[in-house]
């Protein structure tokens, strides 16, 4: 099975040996007494669209990922991580909150309200069913915004004295529900918007912008870039005291805009001008990744911050190939919800760690509760586990467990589906009838259904995924009664 580029063994161990005479070896690493006392900072990194394989150490020699691949190096490169769901709000809540989009009910991508016509903010999130009589099912309504009642990481964090800034894409709701309304003491650049207006400044697009949370300040300024100074600048400002930064740059998503210097290097690659543009856009990402990492470093906060870095959903197909993954973003399939997981925090994970424990965006928020050493107010509602045990030994891991998505919602055919992972076997459920079933390990391509063969197993994992769904109360599509067939 294919999972990637390996770190470099030579690299991995120069950097073992580094670390080791630093005096941050495996028997001096943090324990948890020290983190409660000392408790790190803590940097998120949440990229959008960015597919499983469009990093250099994910096996890419393409794309130009040095900072990141970096990151790997010096931390742990989870090779079974998966995102929440297939597109990106339901991921951003379940990473704020460590609950299953079915619990949250956030399932598929909020629309802003310049996507609504003229019906604004309403006084409510809908709650009627939707479908029209060219649909069999009528499916749940999904929000407009995530609920001031679910607990976000920077309220998680607020509590034990942490600084908090989101700097980026939010798209979990209208103003009344931005980041500063979710625990955030600042926010820059978060709105209801799924894509930026434009990639430079002055950041203009003539039906909709960033409603006054980022103030254009230099023309032509790529907008990575300013993303990139304003969490330089938020580190500066805040290096004496715990902080939380939760950094989403909105590259790499749609529109495909790019800096035409970098942008020349890939076209003489011979790429197509979609796919160079995109190349360059994630090397901005890269260069904001190293800018983070420089500003850790000039404040010598690097050994003492817990550094997170992955992507909301799978990369989008045309711009990208996720390769050897089966399509892109919005799909079932590996190639729209495996994506990049790499952590790094010294002195408890091992440089240039590899581990293939299936995970997911879920498992983020009791991570950094754990790794803070701070309790949620709602921890029989987490759908998380820590990942922490992993971090200091990647050999153990936790206790296996099945992984699951819901997607109640019409957006590719053949309509909505459920997904259960158990083990090495994976089974898409089609609500309209009909059922997937492939095993990862001799078939990560998902190439060949074997569900006519196997009906024990279906009924098996179409059981744990009816059990799982009942458990977090998820909206499931019903019957339309008034379905016209054609």
């Amino acid at each position: 099975m294919y999972f990637g580029k390996p770190i470099c063994c030579w690299c991995s161990l120069t950097v073992l040996a580094i670390w080791t005479l630093l005096g941050l070896g495996i028997d001096k690493r943090v324990t948890a007494e020290n983190f409660r006392s000392q408790p790190p900072n803590v940097v998120l990194i949440l990229v959008d669209d960015l597919g499983w394989m469009d990093l250099g150490c994910q096996g890419s020699d393409y794309f130009k990922t040095p900072n990141i691949d970096a990151l790997a190096a010096s931390g742990i490169r989870f090779t079974d991580a998966y995102a929440a769901c297939a597109v990106c709000s339901p991921t951003r809540a379940a990473v704020m909150t460590g609950k299953s989009p079915a619990r949250t009910g956030i399932t598929d991508w909020i629309r802003a309200r310049f996507q609504r016509g003229n019906l604004g903010t309403p006084d409510q999130n809908p709650t009627d069913y939707v479908g029209g009589p060219k649909r069999k099912l009528l499916c749940p309504p999904n929000p407009y915004w995530m609920e001031h009642e679910e607990e976000t990481v920077a309220e998680l964090l607020k509590a034990r004295g942490y600084q908090s800034c989101h700097i980026g894409k939010w798209h979990l709701g209208d103003p009344a529900w931005y980041p500063t309304a979710q625990g955030f003491d600042r926010n820059i650049a978060g709105c209801d918007l799924g894509q930026p207006p434009s990639y430079f400044d002055p950041y203009f697009h003539r039906r909709y912008n960033f409603d006054g949370q980022l103030t254009p300040r230099s023309e032509g300024e790529y907008l990575t870039h300013r993303e990139a100074d304003e969490a330089q600048n938020f580190i500066a400002e805040h290096h004496d005291k715990p902080f939380f930064l939760f950094y989403c740059p909105y590259a790499v998503h749609t529109p495909i805009q790019a800096i035409d210097d970098v942008t020349e290097k890939y076209r003489r690659e011979g790429k197509t001008e979609v796919k160079a543009k995109y190349a360059a856009m994630i090397e901005s990402v890269d260069d904001a990744v190293g800018t983070i990492t420089d500003a850790l470093d000039a404040h010598g906060l690097t050994g003492h911050t817990l550094i997170i870095f992955t992507s909301d959903n799978g990369g989008l197909v045309g711009p990208t190939d996720n390769k050897p993954l089966r399509s892109g973003k919005g799909y079932a399939y590996e190639g729209g919800i495996r994506v990049p997981l790499i952590v790094k925090w010294p002195g408890v994970v091992m440089p240039g760690s590899v581990s293939s424990v299936p995970v997911t965006s879920v498992d983020l928020f009791p991570t950094i509760a754990d790794a803070t050493g701070t309790s949620s107010q709602n921890t029989d509602l987490l759908d998380g586990h820590s990942l922490v045990p992993i971090l200091r030994d990647p050999s153990t891991g936790p206790t296996p467990r099945s992984l699951y998505w819901h997607f109640p919602h019409y957006r590719h055919a053949p309509g909505p589906y459920g997904i259960v992972r158990d083990g090495n076997w994976k089974l898409i459920r089609w609500y309209e009838g009909g059922h997937e079933l492939y095993h990862l390990k001799d078939d990560l391509g998902e190439t060949t259904n074997l569900a006519s063969e196997l009906p024990d197993r279906v009924k098996l994992m179409q059981a744990k995924l009816d059990a799982e769904l009942f458990r977090v109360g998820a909206k499931e599509p019903r019957v339309n009664p008034a379905f016209q067939a054609e």
